[in-house]
């Protein structure tokens, strides 16, 4: 549960824009999507592979540099 105290005098404004940062953080929205359509583990799996292959290149690049 997310609680956002709102200090007295605050714009209701900047009171939402802080709940729906905290909310972003949760991730609640990025995992609903990605719970939407089943992806096979080993999709899932190859994927990360790919990701983790460009971070160490780019890792790699930086140094050289």
């Amino acid at each position: 549960m997310i609680i956002v105290p709102v200090k007295e005098g605050e714009n209701i404004d900047r009171a939402l824009k802080r709940f729906k940062r905290k909310f972003e953080k949760t991730g609640v929205v990025k995992e609903m999507r990605r719970r939407q359509a089943f992806e096979k583990p080993s999709i899932t799996k190859r994927e990360q592979k790919l990701h983790a292959i460009y971070i160490q290149g780019l890792k790699s690049q930086e140094e050289n540099s």
